[in-house]
């Protein structure tokens, strides 16, 4: 039932949880500024940005995702030392396809790590469902309809309250499976995303201060520097960069797909019916063809005042069809939202050092992606 609601209902979860709380979920985003504001304080402004937007990402995802206040940025957390446990074992065993078996990989050291965080994961995603479902049938649906009003939903009150076609809803094994499924594909793709668009407007300082005086414009006459839903859409320059910047550096290189037809070749061959294809989603992304120049980062081929002619599926960051990723509207919304309050506060520059595409599950760099942070004095915000 799992799969086949992630599929109806996946796109509108997100937007529903993003929407309903995106003032208040995505404060986190604004932590690794005062993070960083203290750093550069006491001299260090070179951050590795993989490693700090990290936190930032669990840190939103677990607030969006159960309403929980990690404060990982400041603190340990056991949860989310578990999650990077996973995600760094993940990587180590894809690199021994003899490992694949789960029957030897459990006899093995990383095995038995694996299988111990993600007991504590799982124990701690039951803990949550199992109190709000027990809330739910002490007050009613009226209670999950008080939150929406106050805009303070989270995911799992919106998986509480899904249904299929049938009226039948998620039993809790379900909310489990898609909440850990949001935050495991959640926290990587997003860091590695944020990550390399600072790189590149740290490259583009002229990109950068566009972008700012943007964000400035659109919160000029504001009490606080809360950045709104509806202010989402009033960012085109800002969105054009994140873009160009997906499609330079796309989180997620490869995808592969099981070809429901025959696939008919332009040299005439044909892939049968039923054979897996891999797509590289970083060269259809590099494809001179496709993209004159791929190697050079330019926000204006995104510009919606001069739409290109070209395929919809020459950029495909988030996948495409009906497997395409169910997160993508709240990626985005979270990027846009730690961006423009990023570069309120700071300006981004170029590490001495050029950083070295290093092909994981995701886009990392090799040695981390190195940026220096300089914080913008009252009067230059």
């Amino acid at each position: 039932m799992t799969s086949m609601m992630s599929t109806s209902l996946g796109l509108d979860l997100c937007t529903q949880s993003c929407d309903s709380s995106t003032r208040t979920s995505l404060l986190p985003c604004s932590k690794p500024q005062a993070k960083w504001q203290c750093l550069a304080s006491k001299g260090t402004s070179r951050l590795d940005m993989f490693e700090h937007i990290s936190l930032m990402t669990l840190d939103s995802l677990q607030k969006c995702i159960f309403s929980v206040d990690s404060n990982c940025q400041e603190s340990d957390s056991k949860y989310i030392a578990a999650i990077l446990e996973l995600s760094s074992l993940v990587v180590k065993r894809h690199r021994q396809p003899f490992l694949y078996l789960d029957l030897l990989y459990y006899l093995t050291a990383d095995g038995r790590r694996f299988r111990k965080a993600c007991d504590l994961v799982h124990n701690f995603t039951d803990a949550v469902i199992k109190e709000r479902r027990s809330t739910l049938n002490t007050q009613g649906v009226e209670f999950l309809k008080a939150k929406a009003k106050t805009k303070t939903l989270d995911f799992i009150d919106v998986l509480l309250m899904a249904e299929d076609e049938h009226g039948k809803g998620l039993s809790n094994e379900d909310i489990r499976a898609e909440a850990d499924t949001f935050m495991f594909g959640g926290h990587d793709t997003t860091t590695s995303a944020l990550s390399w668009i600072l790189y590149n407007l740290a490259r583009h300082p002229e990109y950068q201060e566009r972008c700012r005086q943007e964000v400035q414009e659109l919160l000029r006459d504001r009490d606080s520097e809360e950045i709104e839903w509806d202010d989402l859409a009033q960012l085109p320059f800002l969105t054009m960069c994140i873009k160009e910047s997906l499609r330079l550096h796309p989180p997620v290189l490869l995808i592969s797909r099981c070809c429901t037809q025959d696939v008919l070749l332009p040299d005439g061959r044909a892939i049968p019916k039923g054979n897996i294809c891999v797509i590289s989603i970083f060269g259809v992304h590099h494809n001179p063809s496709v993209w004159p120049d791929p190697e050079v980062y330019n926000p204006f081929r995104f510009d919606p005042e001069n739409p290109q002619k070209r395929s919809p599926l020459a950029f495909i960051p988030f996948s495409a069809g009906t497997r395409n990723c169910i997160g993508q509207t709240f990626a985005m919304s979270e990027i846009k939202v730690a961006l423009a309050l990023t570069l309120l506060r700071f300006r981004i520059l170029p590490d001495d050092k050029e950083p070295r595409r290093k092909p994981e599950l995701i886009l990392r760099a090799e040695g981390g992606l190195w940026l220096r942070v300089e914080p913008l004095s009252a009067g230059a915000q």
